[in-house]
């Protein structure tokens, strides 16, 4: 008896579970949350799951594709007008939660979409309005009106740590120079979910450069790297203070050849990825650090150690060997985007069709959406997967 009542004392005590629990696999602790409010609790809370996540890493659950037509976002007075039959932001579903974020209608109540990580999407109608909609919480926040006026512009997105169960973000919009005119010098404009305000800052660089329109960053380890013209990256790290944009050089492959589609991403080792196609095929890139470099590869924007090595080359026409009845009525591809955390695997596109590629078995799936018969322009749109993180979320945390 005694032995039981020492066993039921040691589950219950936050601090000797949480050190149990930190030892079992994913597969395990997901079911883990039904045993007791208990045990659902010290689960869900945002200290068990940073310790967790940075033992074992995040995985992800894919909801299904976000598309923002760029003939509509952004667009001047006497530019495309959407039509009232076409949604703001057309939803490809590939689930059931997929489904039931299309039927909530709460996409319809978000406007354009710009980008999403970790389960927040951001969209709003460009100069003015902008929205955050955490789909963990279901709560959709509509940010206050910025106060720079940027006729063209680039955004980012980067979501946080969570602090208190809450979920906090920055949202950065960067001034595109409308006539493309080389500078030294970037205005952005921050909005804080810690402040809820705007700060503008201008950003200083060693050399004149000018980013590439109607782009989002990518977010890798809290930094942005942008894509900018002429074969560049401006990469800014809004926590280093310093107010500087560092220029890195696309693989040198990138500057040969015309592509149809680059693409930037996160490897599964925090590494920054960079993927281009055309008609031929697809090769995948990654940014490495070069040995005994400051661990910070971002920390001085003047003097950057840092080499691109090319990790996969493939072939479309390889590809579509493995599905006969696609290569018939198709033989182009497009890469659209790799998957968050992921070294191995990106999505293509053929005709209509999405593919889920395996870059290491050199093999393609298709992947079943929702939506085929929506009128998708392909060439003008952006085609975004959404995933939600695999993490129980407990509602009495919100």
């Amino acid at each position: 008896m005694k032995r039981r009542k020492s066993v039921y004392a040691v589950l219950n005590c936050d601090d000797i579970l949480h050190e149990i629990l930190l030892r079992l696999p994913p597969s395990t602790i997901f079911k883990l949350i039904v045993v007791s409010k208990i045990w659902l609790r010290v689960i869900c809370s945002s200290t068990f799951r940073r310790c967790y996540l940075s033992k074992w890493g995040q995985d992800f659950r894919l909801l299904g594709f976000c598309v923002c037509n760029f003939l509509y976002l952004g667009r001047p007075r006497d530019g495309y007008r959407r039509p009232r039959s076409e949604p703001a932001l057309p939803f490809l579903s590939t689930c059931k939660e997929g489904d039931d974020l299309q039927l909530s209608g709460v996409l319809k109540k978000l406007g354009y979409f710009i980008d999403c990580s970790n389960g927040i999407i951001l969209s709003g109608f460009h100069p003015k309005t902008f929205y955050v909609y955490n789909t963990m919480t279901k709560q959709r926040h509509e940010l206050p009106e910025p106060q720079q006026f940027y006729k063209t512009l680039c955004m980012a997105l980067i979501v946080e740590e969570y602090v208190d169960g809450d979920i906090c973000y920055k949202v950065i919009r960067a001034r595109c120079e409308h006539k493309l005119k080389e500078r030294n010098t970037l205005s952005v404009e921050t909005f804080s979910s810690k402040t809820g305000k705007w700060k503008q800052s201008t950003l200083l660089c060693s050399s004149s450069f000018a980013l590439r329109p109607k782009t989002v960053g990518m977010v890798v380890g809290g930094v942005v790297h942008w894509f900018a013209m002429w074969g560049k990256l401006a990469i800014y790290d809004p926590r280093l203070g310093d107010r500087k944009v560092a220029l890195v050089k696309l693989p040198a492959g990138a500057l040969s050849l015309e592509h149809e589609e680059s693409v930037l991403g996160e490897s599964s080792d925090g590494l920054l990825l960079y993927g281009q196609s055309n008609n031929l095929g697809l090769e995948i890139w990654v940014l490495e650090k070069e040995a005994g470099t400051n661990p910070s590869m971002y920390s001085n924007c003047t003097h950057l150690s840092y080499k691109w090595i090319l990790r996969w080359r493939l072939s479309f026409k390889e590809l579509w060997k493995q599905i006969p009845t696609l290569s018939m009525h198709f033989k182009e591809g497009q890469i659209l985007s790799f998957l968050p955390q992921n070294s191995t695997s990106v999505y293509i596109r053929m005709g209509w069709n999405i593919l889920l590629c395996d870059l290491k078995t050199k093999t393609v799936e298709i992947v079943n959406y929702q939506g085929r018969g929506t009128a998708i322009s392909w060439e003008s749109s952006k085609v975004v997967p959404f995933f939600l993180p695999a993490w129980p979320f407990s509602s009495s945390m919100a």
